[in-house]
């Protein structure tokens, strides 16, 4: 097939739009498209200037997404004095797997000239995520150990670099998958707090003083084509699955999202159109109820993290292991 912007040879086709693109009218279709959510979530505050900027901490694994995120975001702002972006890659001790992984964001962050911090859950936890496959003292899936730690740590040390926002690599895949399991549950108030904690844009949202604002710029691009994206321009990406993962509950929603999306184009954009839409209904709600109450999040008495009990889930964790 030709593309549908200048004739040449297209490299892909969007069933959900119809649309013929070239490689090079492919590449510019997905950066348009994260430059739109970055333009319309108003990730870029008004108040900063070159003499007070923002710092954005980039959430960098080293896979497909967060390395495209990374290339396109430094092409868009590294050179914007408004904006100082800081990548943090975790290292949660997994043989091989996360070394290669960390291999891939060195060489991304050196050919890009990008401050790049690296974090292990065994120096900050004393812990390796191989180790805890093996002891399993919960009786609970590796991703429901590492979920924890991960988001604790990320969360924790973008708040030391002086994060005014973390963004990760979320794709839309990612989303969609993430709002059926919500929905599929009945979890409202986890739908609330999804919209307030990283989908919808700055000026819609709750603030909290208790974690870092998240954004997630390719929440509009499907993950295929963030995986051709970084073929196109040679992106070290690792694309590698983790060899402990086992959400077999996600997986079985990916399934069926697939299954859906290939008989009905446009299913996950519809998904997440009307997700987006009830997320800001039941994050208003949600707000009305807690008007004139103390907030549920105090600090655990052992870590200092924000939580809602007396020890956070992560000591918790800890102490189990």
């Amino acid at each position: 097939m030709d593309c549908d912007k200048c004739g040449r040879d297209a490299v892909m086709h969007a069933a959900y739009s119809g649309a013929h693109l070239c490689d090079e009218h492919f590449r510019r279709s997905v950066e348009k498209r994260v430059r739109r959510r970055v333009r319309e979530d108003g990730l870029l505050s008004r108040d900063a200037t070159p003499e007070d900027p923002e710092t954005w901490v980039i959430g960098l694994s080293g896979g497909k997404d967060s390395v495209v995120l990374t290339q396109i975001l430094h092409e868009t702002f590294g050179k914007d004095p408004r904006v100082e972006l800081v990548a943090l890659s975790i290292h949660e001790g997994i043989e091989g797997y996360r070394d290669e992984s960390l291999d891939a964001c060195r060489e991304l962050t050196a050919d890009l000239d990008l401050r790049h911090e690296v974090v292990t859950y065994e120096d900050e936890l004393d812990v390796r995520m191989d180790d805890v496959v093996e002891e399993d003292p919960m009786d609970m899936a590796a991703c429901a150990y590492c979920g924890v730690f991960r988001r604790d740590l990320i969360e924790t040390h973008a708040d030391d670099l002086g994060a005014d926002k973390l963004l990760t690599g979320h794709n839309l895949d990612d989303e969609v998958q993430t709002a059926l399991m919500n929905l599929l549950e009945g979890d409202v108030d986890q739908i609330a707090k999804h919209f307030d904690a990283s989908l919808g844009g700055f000026d819609a949202r709750a603030e909290s003083t208790s974690f870092v604002p998240r954004a997630k710029p390719l929440r509009d691009v499907p993950e295929k084509e963030v995986a051709l994206y970084a073929h196109l321009r040679d992106l070290p990406a690792h694309i590698t699955e983790c060899p402990h993962a086992s959400e077999a509950y996600r997986g079985e929603i990916q399934r069926h999202v697939h299954e859906l999306e290939e008989n009905h184009p446009g299913t996950r954009h519809s998904i997440i159109a009307g997700y987006e839409e009830l997320a800001e209904l039941a994050a208003r709600d949600r707000r009305r109820g807690e008007e004139g109450e103390a907030s549920d999040l105090g600090e655990c008495e052992r870590c200092g993290s924000s939580t809602g009990r007396d020890v956070c889930r992560k000591c918790r964790l800890l102490e189990a292991l």
